[in-house]
């Protein structure tokens, strides 16, 4: 009998196919190294590129310098020349001796004038008085007029003596109005645009001045105003009966913007 035997494994290669076959060799430590040594060499290599040209003074322009020569300033102008030295004139003080005019005319003695006039102008004598008048009396008083008394007065009145107004109604008319103050518009009442008409009442003394006056109808803001011009009116003295009398009335006084 035949024994079969086991062909033997063997790593040989036959002849044939040994050139059909490619056995690859064990060289991991060297690809190991390979690689980052590669990349180690390429960038040391693009950095020499980039690197070494701006490294290099060759191509920069040059720098150009320029000589600016500036003029020196001007020089100062020169100081003005002093001022002249006036010469001292000596001013002679002439002192002018008053004349003394010679007069052969003794004091105490009567002298005949010299030239004699042909016409003497007559001489202007002033009103010193009235005739009948008396020592202590006013100006425009009348004769047998009292010492102290009102000018404008009756005779045989009592010095002092002042009889009190009449109200101006029936025959009495008010007196007619010899002088007239416009009120002032106040500025607060012009500015709140207030306007109308205050009647006052007012007393007038023998010469005719406005002596009281009482707001009879009233707007607050116009009423002082209203006051203040009223006193400085005049009116006519009122003669009633012979006799000077004050006399009391109505006014009315208009406040309008314009």
């Amino acid at each position: 009998m035949v024994e079969k035997t086991k062909p033997q494994k063997t790593n040989a290669i036959p002849e044939l196919f040994k050139d059909s076959f490619f056995i690859a060799e064990k060289q991991t430590a060297r690809k190991a190294f390979a690689l980052p040594l590669s990349l180690i060499v390429h960038a040391v290599a693009i950095a020499a590129l980039i690197v070494i040209p701006l490294m290099s003074t060759g191509g920069l322009p040059q720098v150009e310098i320029y000589s600016a020569f500036l003029a020196p300033p001007p020089p100062p102008p020169p100081p003005p020349p002093p001022p002249a030295k006036k010469k001292a004139t000596s001013q002679v003080k002439t002192r002018i001796k008053p004349v003394q005019a010679q007069s052969n005319i003794e004091p105490g003695k009567l002298v005949a004038p010299v030239e004699i006039p042909e016409e003497i102008a007559d001489e202007q004598v002033t009103d010193f008085g009235v005739e009948g008048g008396v020592e202590g009396g006013v100006e425009g008083g009348v004769v047998g007029g009292v010492l102290g008394g009102v000018v404008g007065g009756v005779l045989g009145g009592v010095v002092g003596e002042v009889e009190a107004p009449l109200r101006a109604i029936g025959e009495i008319k008010p007196p007619r109005l010899l002088k007239k103050v416009d009120p002032t518009y106040p500025e607060i009442a012009r500015q709140a645009r207030v306007e109308g008409v205050v009647i006052v009442e007012a007393t007038t003394d023998i010469y005719g001045r406005v002596q009281h006056v009482k707001v009879l109808r009233s707007i607050p803001l116009l009423d002082q105003s209203a006051i203040d011009a009223v006193r400085q009116w005049v009116y006519e003295p009122m003669i009633i009966n012979g006799r000077p009398r004050g006399v009391i009335f109505t006014v009315t006084v208009r406040f309008q913007l314009k």
